[in-house]
């Protein structure tokens, strides 16, 4: 914590010439000034501290958006600055992994238990005949299977032309697995 206003017009004042000129009375025009300054003093060193703690990211305020963009992360909409500060700090202090084990865990943790994962291998002359023609590209790719019902289905014959026939998928899930998946994969998401 800084220093009061008083404290700093003590300071102030004790760096004063002597002098009857230099008045050191609480309603003289010159200790109104250095009273002033006294107080854009207390300000800063307030403001200080503030900065200080912006440094923590389990206090961070006005920094928050940087320090989530530096750490990958994107907020939801509705989140509250409590839950983004623990998104954030999970992030930062988290191992994380690039395992199908982590990332089955990850969904677990969310809410989605018994996910799976597909991943694609290159066709090669070692392969069956029977295996799929993947290329090289699509070993940077692989899938996550989440058992659930992924579909809301609201078309009918009583929607509108312009309804969608159904929407699907878990924002809160899918960018928690983006933000935590290797940089040079793409992960396709399938709701079975």
């Amino acid at each position: 914590m800084g220093m009061s206003a008083a404290a700093y017009l003590s300071q102030l004042q004790a760096l004063l010439p002597q002098g009857p000129a230099w008045t050191r009375e609480p309603d003289a025009l010159l200790t109104r000034l250095l009273l002033a300054f006294a107080e854009e003093f207390t300000r800063c060193d307030a403001r200080a501290d503030q900065v200080i703690s912006e440094s923590d990211p389990r206090s961070v305020y006005d920094l928050l958006l940087d320090w989530e963009r530096v750490a990958g992360i994107t907020p939801l909409d509705g989140e509250s600055i409590e839950q983004r500060r623990a998104a954030l700090t999970a992030k930062l202090t988290g191992r994380g992994g690039q395992s199908r084990a982590y990332f089955i865990a990850l969904a677990a943790r969310l809410g989605f238990a018994g996910v799976t994962i597909t991943e694609y291998q290159q066709m090669n002359c070692n392969g069956d005949c029977e295996d799929a023609l993947y290329s090289l590209a699509d070993a940077f790719v692989w899938m996550l299977n989440i058992p659930a019902l992924g579909g809301i289905y609201s078309g009918n014959c009583n929607s509108p032309c312009d309804s969608a026939l159904g929407s699907w998928g878990y924002t809160a899930l899918e960018n928690e697995i983006n933000d935590d998946k290797p940089a040079h994969t793409t992960v396709l998401f399938n709701y079975v």
